[in-house]
């Protein structure tokens, strides 16, 4: 037996480090196959890897970002200064010319001690150079640096170095696979999970994944300068003037405590519900909150991409999430077999944020079960054309909780007003934990004008508006050849992938637009944009813009 693997037989758990070199727009696929086949030849299995190392400037490397999300493994990054101080026995001239270290594999797994198991590897595609490196460091598990090859007084501290905060593609994730519309996708991989069971966030926040509580206003809010947003999702010119008059006509009775039976009345009307099975709330956000904490739940799964407050409100009530991610390459398509069959509460939005997918009602009722709550988060519905799909005033579904939201096609985000419809048993459990009083008598107000027929005659013209204004939004976009767009879009907004996508979202902003970063949102990764729908003049200046910072940035061409 040799050296590695009786080395290997007493490793303990996660004490690898993998120092990790690739060329620029190395496909994943080829970096864990080096990966893999490099611990394997050494008789070391992927479960002993600790973390994935490189140098700095490939922290945003989509190949890399992928490979250490697949393993389940933190990326740690080093400045490329730090590194070319650690002697190594491989150095090589054009990783010093290219990033300015003399190797990024070995320096990178050595810098924070240990001993050199693997000295440094190079991928073996057929037909052309190797794109990518790695080395492999036995590090103490203690913490304490070890004596390698680069001697102690070569070595970074133990725990140097930064910590990239990586998608959560969870244990069990297959490889990132690249989307399949485009034909040059080995050049340009991208880095969206493929996935067929839920997985847990690691901490209870989900803080150390992806940034859920981040929200499109924070793209908009604060800035010193006027941007024309499309980051977020609320219609542009709203509220619209009778429901401003309605609204102050309501200030008058502020000494009163808020009556919400009329309100609540007009919304079952609407839905052909008794009222037993409405609940209005400050915003769907406060229905969330209401059913991480109120519902006996156990095993709760979030389908994603999606709108990441529900899964940020589970985590603060306790709860540990399960995640199932669906693939840019299906469409972002719901299959209900992946939804595992004991899980007793399911999350999915429809149409969906960020992915502007309108599943199918029918398959929508197959995740229904008894025993199971099946929230369907319907906050855009009233955007979509004859709101088509949608679950509201279906009694026959078990365990059905569809919510609303009157904030995006009203322009109330500032008031909160939203409500719940679910079986009066539900309803009641949810009403229990609100505070007393939780929806404002403006809201109240809001709510019941919102619920008149020339507010739904408003609602339905301004969803047809929609969708011949994103239209003209996805016919400009598919326009660049290195754009690809998720379609069919049934929501006031569409979803972009492309290179360098955080790039052009500067510039972007330079250039006096505000685009949503999809790197926030489970299941998507830094090639992503939410983009909202506005009227043609608006999109024909941003598709301007657009292309400029494209052309300035080298991205893409029309």
């Amino acid at each position: 037996m040799s050296e590695a693997v009786d080395s290997a037989a007493v490793l303990p758990p996660a004490s690898l480090a993998v120092g990790v070199g690739a060329s620029r727009g190395a496909p994943v696929d080829e970096i864990l196959g080096l990966i893999r086949d490099t611990l394997r030849g050494a008789g070391l299995s992927p479960s002993g890897v600790a973390e994935l190392v490189t140098v700095d400037t490939k922290a945003d490397e989509p190949g890399i970002v992928a490979a250490a999300a697949a393993l389940g493994v933190p990326l740690r990054t080093y400045p490329a200064g730090e590194l070319a101080r650690i002697e190594v026995p491989g150095p090589s001239g054009a990783p010093l010319a290219a990033v300015g270290t003399p190797s990024v594999a070995e320096a990178a797994a050595l810098a924070a001690g240990g001993e050199l198991l693997v000295p440094k590897r190079k991928s073996a595609p057929r037909g052309r150079a190797p794109m990518v490196t790695c080395a492999v460091v036995r590090r103490d598990p203690r913490g304490r640096a070890g004596v390698g090859p680069s001697g102690p007084d070569r070595c970074v501290e133990p725990g140097a170095g930064r910590i990239v905060v990586l998608p959560d593609f969870g244990d069990g994730a297959e490889p990132p696979r690249r989307p399949a519309s485009r034909p040059d996708d080995d050049a340009h991989p991208h880095t969206t999970a493929a996935m067929h069971t839920p997985t847990e966030s690691p901490d209870a926040t989900g803080a150390g994944t992806h940034d859920l509580r981040h929200h499109g206003d924070a793209e908009v809010r604060g800035r010193d300068r006027d941007l024309t947003d499309l980051a977020v999702n609320v219609r542009a010119g709203t509220p619209p003037a009778w429901l401003r008059e309605r609204i102050t006509a309501s200030l008058g009775a502020l000494a009163a405590y808020p009556d919400g039976r009329a309100a609540r009345a007009a919304v079952a009307a609407r839905h052909g519900l008794p009222v037993e099975r409405v609940l209005l709330t400050a915003g769907a956000a406060e229905a969330f909150v209401l059913i991480a904490r109120a519902l006996p739940v156990s095993r709760p799964v979030v389908v994603h991409p999606q709108f990441t407050e529900p899964e940020a409100a589970l985590r603060a009530a306790g709860h540990t999430v399960g995640r199932v991610l669906l693939r840019a390459g299906d469409g972002f398509r719901l299959d209900p077999a992946e939804v595992p069959e004991d899980a007793d509460l399911v999350v999915v939005g429809n149409p969906t944020n960020p992915t502007s997918v309108l599943h199918p009602a029918a398959v929508l009722e197959r995740l229904a079960r008894p025993g199971r709550t099946l929230v369907v988060d319907e906050a855009f519905m009233d955007a979509v054309p004859g709101e088509r799909e949608t679950l509201c005033g279906r009694t026959d579904v078990p365990g059905l909780v569809v919510l609303r939201s009157l904030t995006k096609t009203w322009g109330l985000a500032g008031l909160r007003i939203g409500y719940v419809l679910a079986a009066p048993e539900t309803v009641r459990a949810l009403e229990e934990t609100q505070p007393l009083w939780p929806v404002s008598s403006p809201a109240l107000t809001a709510a019941e004008a919102c619920m008149e027929p020339r507010a739904l005659a408003e609602a339905a013209a301004a969803a047809e508006r929609i969708a011949v204004d994103r239209a003209h939004l996805v016919a400009g976009l598919m326009e660049f050849t290195e754009v690809r767009v998720v379609e069919p879009a049934e929501a006031p907004f569409v979803l972009v992938c492309l290179d360098r996508a955080a790039e052009v979202r500067e510039r972007l902003r330079m250039l006096g637009f505000a685009a949503r970063r999809g790197d926030t949102f489970p299941g998507l990764g830094p090639d992503w944009l939410r983009l909202a729908v506005r009227d043609r003049a608006t999109t024909n200046r941003f598709l301007q813009a657009f292309d400029q910072a494209l052309q300035t940035l080298g991205v893409a061409v029309r």
